[in-house]
């Protein structure tokens, strides 16, 4: 199996995010992309959060009928923090030798893992694919991160991939822009707008029906 992973708050799950892993999956032809929802996110501890079952479902009903995608529940199985590392080596256990995987993270992401826990065993352990929204900024602003923060033996092997001697290859992604935020869909909800169009008809139906966001 090859597959992407993709975690996330999905706080909630958008139109957005749905857009961009079908884009991804069929630029690197996955077999899969695998969601997991963070249960207890270590950077986001002030967000307006809803229960991670809430956000488990909502990913469940989002891609429910979208071949090629599937929901784990990985992260509120185990307790504590949900640090990447951890899952990652967690799918690695569960699924065996067999399977590859690929880590899928926004650029906003990206530029924060040096804060995150064993952030350079993330690039030991798999290639990551940094998912760069619309405007293309140029390589330059990654190739200066990663030269500091992950390690000066990275090269640019073409125009979008980094390889190592030791380290997987970081390859940067450039996604269409969806201009959809979960921020933007839960102000929407307190101002009491409609976010028809913005989430999956069955995931504004969960939404309301459960009264989050309010």
């Amino acid at each position: 199996m090859n597959a992407g992973l993709f975690g996330g708050t999905f706080n909630p799950i958008h139109n957005g995010h749905l857009g961009i892993i079908k884009y991804v999956k069929d630029q690197y032809a996955f077999d899969t992309i695998i969601l997991y929802p963070s249960a207890l996110p270590p950077h986001k501890p002030n967000l307006n959060l809803a229960s991670a079952r809430d956000r488990l479902s909502m990913v469940t009903d989002a891609v429910k009928h979208m071949n090629g995608f599937h929901v784990s529940d990985i992260e509120l199985r185990r307790k504590g923090p949900s640090f990447t590392i951890d899952t990652i080596f967690e799918f690695r256990r569960i699924f065996g030798s067999q399977s590859r995987f690929h880590l899928l993270l926004g650029s906003d992401a990206f530029f924060d893992t040096p804060t995150w826990k064993q952030a350079y065993h993330i690039f030991e352990t798999l290639p990551v694919i940094v998912m760069q929204r619309g405007k293309k900024t140029g390589i330059k602003p990654f190739a200066s991160f990663i030269d500091e923060h992950v390690s000066k033996g990275y090269k640019l092997k073409d125009d979008n991939t980094f390889v190592h001697d030791r380290l997987y290859p970081i390859r940067i992604c450039n996604v269409p822009r969806i201009d959809i935020s979960s921020t933007q869909i839960r102000n929407r909800i307190k101002s009491g707008k409609s976010i028809s169009g913005l989430v999956p008809e069955n995931v504004e139906t969960f939404i309301r029906t459960k009264d989050l966001y309010k």
